[in-house]
């Protein structure tokens, strides 16, 4: 595989294809649950409070686990923290399968098994960001962070949902559950397979007793990203970012598109795709180049001003451009998430990655409901076109503002990252 593109040159290592594999089966595992879990609601004739309390239920676990998550990648073998996930999403899916196509499942059985899927989802992320640099030199942890970035909208965004509903429309919710408890399955064995890396922490370092331990290294993660100048900057920005601009898109953009373009579902599908397909495109694009030298600037920027397009959105009528909007927004979103994951990963000491990813993880999550649960009272107040005006210019003064406050150009001048071979990875990894 030595003369594979440098977007894909991770996959000539076995162990990352294996882990590659698995995280591409753990985005089919969450997209087709989560298609599965509202059809499989309304078979079980419940409403939208019925499927907002399975699906709260889901994410408030998620939330719940994520520091504690990083806090055991940084503890115990990542493998063994990924593997657990995808047993308990193997086991309580194909559960939730049997008992359906049995036509004996019950909504608070479903309730139960979304809520074990979100504590088990909530500590994947941060055993997977903390596993991936154990496999990789460091020269390739970019293109690797790339892939996931394309591997995300084009599986989680696109090709599950649409298996879930073409096996939805075609048999029953129990046979997607069952699909998708199958994927959770492939996921578990990938992973198997791999073998456990060494934890990279001092030995001795954890305290003895488990309880006391976890919590303290919570504390210790957070007391890092507060402490590091460059890591509270970039976090605070891309948090406030979120906040301002997330709720917008995900909420407004639909009235945005039916009164403003006269669309409905169909051309909303067009924009989401467009986004997905942006950030796909984003994530390859910056996959094949390196690392810039001004990576801090030129992340922050590609954040800030790829949000001024959402401006559109409440100042057009042409469908065409907002999907323009779409695409472009997708894509420096992604390409700026691509430098960020390679950042935590070339940064961050090794024994406190997990807890960092974690840290990076829990704060996203928990702004983005916050922002969309905001998005329609603002709009009330100040009405569609402002909200939109305020979603994508805010960003871009805040990335301006960042810049220059946290002195981050001279931050990467000062902690340049060349290009470095990693010694405990071996070209048999």
């Amino acid at each position: 595989m030595s003369g594979l593109p440098r977007a894909l040159t991770p996959l000539r290592h076995p162990r990352y294809r294996l882990l590659a594999a698995s995280l591409a089966l753990s985005l089919l595992t969450n997209s087709t649950f989560a298609v599965a879990v509202v059809w499989q609601v309304v078979a079980l004739d419940g409403g939208p409070a019925e499927l907002s309390l399975v699906s709260g239920l889901a994410a408030a676990g998620m939330l719940a686990s994520t520091l504690l998550g990083g806090a055991l990648a940084d503890r115990v073998p990542q493998r063994h923290v990924l593997l657990a996930v995808a047993l308990v999403q193997t086991v309580g899916t194909a559960l939730v399968a049997a008992l359906s196509l049995a036509g004996v499942l019950t909504l608070w059985q479903l309730a139960v098994v979304a809520l074990a899927g979100g504590l088990a989802n909530g500590c994947y992320y941060p055993a997977y960001s903390a596993l991936v640099p154990a496999l990789l030199p460091e020269d390739e942890l970019l293109p690797a962070n790339g892939l996931e970035g394309t591997m995300r909208p084009v599986l989680y965004q696109a090709t599950g949902p649409a298996l879930a509903g073409g096996l939805i429309a075609g048999t029953s919710p129990g046979v997607a559950l069952a699909v998708t408890a199958g994927a959770a399955l492939g996921a578990a064995l990938c992973v198997a397979a791999l073998p456990a890396t060494p934890v990279r922490r001092e030995p001795g370092a954890a305290p003895a007793h488990p309880v006391r331990g976890l919590v303290a290294d919570v504390r210790e993660g957070f007391t890092y990203v507060v402490a590091t100048p460059w890591l509270r900057a970039t976090l605070l920005f891309a948090s406030l970012m979120l906040l301002v601009m997330i709720g917008p898109f995900e909420v407004l953009a639909p009235f945005a598109i039916k009164d403003r373009a006269g669309g409905g579902p169909f051309q909303h599908a067009l924009v989401l795709a467009a986004f997905g397909v942006g950030g796909a495109l984003g994530s390859m694009t910056v996959a094949s180049l390196r690392l810039p030298r001004r990576y801090l600037t030129v992340m922050t920027l590609l954040w800030g001003l790829g949000c001024v397009p959402l401006v559109v959105f409440g100042t057009t009528t042409s469908l065409g451009v907002m999907i323009a909007a779409g695409l472009v927004t997708g894509g420096t979103a992604q390409a700026g998430m691509v430098i960020w994951g390679t950042l935590l990963q070339r940064r961050v000491p090794p024994a406190l990655l997990g807890r960092v990813s974690s840290l990076d993880f829990f704060v996203s999550t928990a702004f983005m409901p916050l922002s969309m649960a905001l998005a329609g009272p603002v709009s009330e107040l100040i009405g569609l076109p402002a909200t939109f005006l305020v979603a994508g210019l805010v960003p871009a003064v805040l990335a301006v503002v960042v810049l220059l406050a946290a002195r981050l150009p001279a931050d990467e001048l000062a902690h340049p990252l060349a290009r470095r071979s990693n010694p405990q990875v071996s070209e048999r990894a």
